[in-house]
C-alpha cells in the first residue's frame, strides 16, 4: 500500500495558495508599489487615496478630493520615506497627487 503525502496548506503566505498568488502577481513598479501602499501610509489615507501610476521613480496618486490630494502633498515627504522602507531606497522618488474627475472615485476594496 502506497502512502499518500499530507496535504499542503493552502492559506497563509507559506501556503500553496500564498506561493501561487506571489508568482501571479503582476511585476512592475506600478504593482509594487501598490502592494506596500496600504502599509506604508495606513488605512485611513488609503482609503482616500490610491496610487495610479509610476514611471521612473515618480509615483502619482489619485485622492478622492482636493482636500485629500493637499493632505498627502503636504506630507509626501514622509510618505516616500515609507515606501521607500518596503520597497528600497531610491524607489519612489516623488509623489504627485490630483483629485479624482468628478464622480471617477471609488474606494479600494
Amino acid at each position: 500500500m502506497k502512502h499518500r503525502r499530507t496535504p499542503r496548506r493552502l492559506g497563509g503566505d507559506a501556503g500553496a495558495l500564498g506561493r501561487l498568488v506571489q508568482e501571479l502577481q503582476p511585476r512592475s513598479p506600478l504593482a509594487d508599489v501598490q502592494r506596500v501602499w496600504p502599509e506604508a501610509v495606513g488605512p485611513g489615507l488609503s482609503a482616500h487615496a490610491t496610487p495610479t501610476a509610476a514611471v521612473a521613480g515618480v509615483v502619482s496618486v489619485t485622492c478622492e478630493s482636493a482636500v485629500w490630494a493637499q493632505e498627502l502633498t503636504l506630507m509626501a515627504g514622509e510618505l516616500v520615506g515609507a515606501l521607500n522602507g518596503r520597497l528600497g531606497a531610491g524607489t519612489v522618488r516623488e509623489l504627485r497627487c490630483s483629485v479624482a474627475p468628478g464622480r471617477a472615485w471609488v474606494r479600494p476594496t
